[in-house]
C-alpha cells in the first residue's frame, strides 16, 4: 500500500469514528465489524476499547489515529468513545460499562476524573478485563492495570531547566498560567516547572498564578489579569500550548511580546509552529500516538497469551526550540513538525 492510500485510509477511518456521537460506542479499526453502531460478532478478534477525555482535541485525535493503525496491525477491533467534555466523568462511566458489555479484553482509557472513574474501574478488573490509563494517572495510580504516558513532571522540568538558562542569571518575575486545581496533569507540570527553574511553590519570584482549563482566551484573559497584577512579568509557563498563544495575545497588546519569554507544555504541530514563528521560546513535546498504539498492543498480548502490562511505561518528551540553551538537551522545530499532533 502506498503512504498516500495508507495515509487517505487512515482520515477515512478516523472520520467514520468521529462523525459518531461522543459517547455512542463505534468500533474502527480491522475486521468486518468496524464502523458505526455495536462491536459486530463473530469476527474472532481481540475487542479493545478506547475511552478519551473528548473527541475534538487534536492530542485526543491523534491517540485514536494510533489506536487504529496498530489495532489493524495486531488484527484487533477497535471500540472508541469519549466525553461530551474534558471533565465528563459520567460519560466515561457509560463508556466503560458499554465497553464490559460489548466483550473487550481490555480498556484504554485517559481518565476525565482521575479519582471518580476508579470505582467504574475496578467493576471491569473485577470482570477480567485489563484497564491501562493512557496519559492521565489515576488516584490512586495503582487502581489501573498499567499507565502509558508523558512523564509530566520531566516535561515541566525541561521547560524549568530550559527557562532558568535562558534568562541568563536575569531576575524572574513569573507567571504561571494553569490548568485547573487538583488535576494531575496540571500538578505535575506546574511542579516539574519550578523544580527545573529552582524554585518552590512559595517563592515570591512567581508573582501570578492563574488557571486556564489549557484555553487560548482564558489564557489571554489570564495574562491580562497577570499583567495588571505585576507589568514587569518577564518569564510566562503555561499548561499548554492555547494557553500560551492566548498569553502571547495578552503580552502583544501591552507591546511585551519581544521582551517575556513563554514556554510550553504538549507539541502539538499549531505549538510547535509557534515555536518555529518564535511566539514561544520553547515547548516539551509528547506523543499520543505512541501512548495508544503502545496499549493496544499491550491489550492483545494479554488477550493472547495472558500476559498483563503493569506498572509505568514513559512514553518519551522532548524539548522543542529553535534557541537551544547551554547544558539543556533539545530537538529543533524541524524535528518537532516531523513529530508533532493535531
Amino acid at each position: 500500500m502506498s503512504r498516500i492510500t495508507r495515509q487517505r485510509s487512515t482520515v477515512l477511518r478516523a472520520a467514520a469514528c468521529l462523525g459518531v456521537a461522543a459517547l455512542t460506542l463505534t468500533a474502527c479499526g480491522s475486521g468486518s465489524g468496524s464502523g458505526s453502531g455495536s462491536a459486530g460478532s463473530g469476527s474472532g478478534e481481540v475487542k479493545v476499547g478506547l475511552i478519551t477525555k473528548t473527541d475534538t482535541n487534536p492530542f485526543f485525535v491523534k491517540m485514536k489515529e494510533g489506536a487504529e493503525r496498530s489495532a489493524k496491525q495486531n488484527h484487533a477491533q477497535l471500540l472508541t468513545a469519549a466525553g461530551k467534555f474534558d471533565g465528563d466523568n459520567a460519560g466515561q462511566v457509560t463508556a466503560i460499562e458499554n465497553m464490559v458489555a460489548s466483550g473487550v479484553k481490555g480498556i484504554l482509557i485517559t481518565p476525565s476524573d482521575s479519582k471518580a472513574i476508579v470505582p467504574a474501574i475496578q467493576k471491569a478488573q473485577a470482570k477480567g478485563v485489563l484497564v491501562i490509563a493512557l496519559d492521565t494517572p489515576t488516584e490512586p495510580q495503582s487502581a489501573v492495570d498499567a499507565l502509558f504516558a508523558t512523564d509530566n513532571l520531566k516535561a515541566g522540568e525541561l521547560i524549568g531547566e530550559y527557562a532558568k538558562a535562558a534568562l541568563k542569571g536575569k531576575k524572574a518575575k513569573i507567571a504561571t498560567l494553569d490548568l485547573a486545581p487538583g488535576v494531575s496533569v496540571g500538578v505535575q507540570r506546574h511542579d516539574g516547572f519550578l523544580k527545573g527553574f529552582g524554585v518552590g511553590a512559595k517563592d515570591p519570584s512567581v508573582v501570578c498564578s492563574q488557571d486556564t482549563a489549557g484555553d487560548q482566551a482564558k489564557g489571554q484573559t489570564a495574562m491580562e489579569n497577570c499583567l495588571q497584577k505585576e507589568p514587569g512579568i518577564n518569564l510566562v509557563y503555561t499548561i499548554n500550548e492555547p494557553a500560551a498563544l492566548g498569553a502571547y495575545t495578552a503580552l502583544k497588546a501591552k507591546g511585551r511580546e519581544k521582551d517575556v519569554l513563554i514556554v510550553s507544555v504538549d507539541g502539538g504541530c499549531t505549538g510547535t509552529k509557534a515555536v518555529k514563528s518564535g511566539q514561544i521560546a520553547a515547548t516539551a513535546q509528547q506523543y499520543p500516538l505512541k501512548m495508544a498504539a503502545q496499549g493496544v498492543k499491550a491489550v492483545v498480548s494479554y488477550a493472547k497469551g495472558g500476559k498483563k502490562a503493569s506498572g509505568y511505561t514513559d512514553t518519551g518528551v522532548n524539548l522543542i526550540t529553535d534557541k537551544p540553551q547551554s547544558g539543556v538537551t533539545s530537538k529543533d522545530t524541524a524535528y518537532g513538525l516531523d513529530n508533532c499532533w493535531g
